[in-house]
Order: C-alpha cells, then sequence, then structure tokens
C-alpha cells in the first residue's frame, strides 16, 4: 500500500474517450500520476475510492490495451 495522498490539489485527468455519448456511456475514467505511482478513480464518484499502482504496472496495462491483448 502506497501513502501518497491524493486530494483536491491533485491534477486529474480525464480519458479523452469519456462522454455521455457512445458505447461507453458516459463510463469516465480519471488518472492522477505520483511519483512512482498512478492513481485510478471513477470520474462520477470521486470520493467513492481511488485504486493506486506502480506506474510500471499501469504502463504494462496501457501496453496490453494498446496491442489489443484484451480485445475479445
Amino acid at each position: 500500500m502506497v501513502s501518497q495522498p491524493f486530494g483536491p490539489t491533485t491534477a486529474w485527468r480525464k480519458s479523452s474517450r469519456s462522454g455521455s455519448g457512445g458505447p461507453g456511456g458516459g463510463n469516465c475514467v480519471e488518472v492522477a500520476f505520483g511519483p512512482g505511482i498512478t492513481a485510478v478513480r471513477d470520474s462520477k464518484t470521486p470520493h467513492d475510492g481511488t485504486l493506486t499502482i506502480p506506474s510500471g504496472t499501469w504502463t504494462t496495462f496501457l501496453t496490453a490495451l494498446r496491442t489489443g491483448r484484451y480485445d475479445h
């Protein structure tokens, strides 16, 4: 567990694929970056919790998405 605070001054970035229309139907994800960690939260309910993972794990996940590893 990482004790890095992600409070109101944190620069959260919303996914470019978020929106009210389209196949996602408004499902929004936000990310924030700290020293060696990445935090992920639901933009509709940001106070419900944050998933914090090592930055390397986040990079590996994004690479797998981009290469189609999770495509059905």
